[in-house]
């Protein structure tokens, strides 16, 4: 099925478009994945900076309690009461940012141990300090610590194979859109040189009639097929040219002295009439040449 200019024309812009939408899409693509990705990871850096708090304060109240053991001093109370505040908010902060398979059940053993240890605290600034008090609060504190640090690694594993996998999709998306982007280029750019070639030799020979219609070739026809404009105007060219070429023929018949071949006035204002038609095709014609030829220049 053959298109008109307009059509094809309007093809064309089609094409410009869906490379304009990649575009925009890639963009809010790799943006939407940017901003998946940082949620992603700022959940579990959460974690590990929870885990970090709570050890950090376990690790405060452990040392505070064997320097007062080892040299019989009073514990320093209003620092354990302060840094067990802040295990206590850390661990509820965490309660609320479970993020990877098995990390509620961890967190849950965490919450066990740490309100144990707490009784245990206070259990030990109420009372003397005996040695098996000192060395439960040990125990307690290195089995704490320890599923504390299995937290911490959990979600710094997962941050590296959440960021490994990002990455991996981030550059599988980017490469289909880019191979995808190249190919509507391509074929933009392949539609774009035919059309201008079949527009520029189909203009060409409008131009080519006309100047010989210029130069009163009445005879010149233009073969133009298809269905778009161009087709349309090379039609009405040659009706045209029919015309001038008649017009051509009945003014070159000799005009015969005598009464017999003496035309009468309506014939003589119908040619009038016809030479003032004939003038102004041809200065349509003319005026036509120069615009065609100015579009040549440009």
């Amino acid at each position: 099925m053959k298109l008109s200019i307009r059509s094809k024309f309007f093809v064309g812009m089609v094409f410009l478009l869906i490379i304009l939408v990649l575009s925009i899409f890639s963009a809010y693509y790799m943006n939407k994945l940017s901003k998946e990705t940082g949620t992603i990871l700022k959940e579990n850096y959460l974690s590990v900076v929870y885990a970090r708090d709570m050890s950090g304060g376990l690790t405060n109240i452990n040392q505070e309690i064997t320097n007062c053991f080892l040299t019989s001093k009073n514990v320093d109370s209003i620092l354990i009461k302060k840094e067990l505040n802040i295990i206590d908010k850390s661990l509820q902060l965490e309660k609320n940012n479970f993020t990877e398979p098995g990390e509620d059940k961890l967190v849950s053993g965490i919450e066990a141990g740490l309100i144990e240890y707490r009784n245990s605290v206070e259990k030990f600034l109420k009372s003397p300090q005996p040695a098996n008090n000192v060395s439960d609060l040990q125990k307690k504190y290195g089995a704490i610590y320890h599923q504390l640090v299995l937290l911490s690694e959990m979600n710094g594993k997962a941050i590296e194979v959440k960021t490994g996998n990002n990455r991996i999709s981030s550059q599988d998306a980017l490469t289909q859109m880019t191979i995808i982007a190249i190919l509507c280029f391509i074929i933009a750019l392949f539609y774009s040189y035919s059309f201008s070639t079949y527009s520029n030799e189909r203009f060409f020979q409008l131009y080519n009639g006309i100047k010989e219609i210029h130069v009163n070739n009445y005879g010149k026809r233009l073969d133009i097929d298809g269905t778009d404009e161009i087709y349309e105007i090379s039609l009405a060219f040659n009706e045209m040219a029919d015309k001038l070429h008649e017009n051509k023929q009945n003014m070159s018949v000799p005009l015969l002295a005598g009464s017999e071949n003496t035309s009468t006035l309506n014939d003589i204002q119908e040619m009038k009439n016809m030479l003032i038609r004939i003038k102004s095709i041809e200065e349509q014609a003319e005026s036509l040449i120069s615009r065609l030829e100015n579009n040549k220049n440009t």
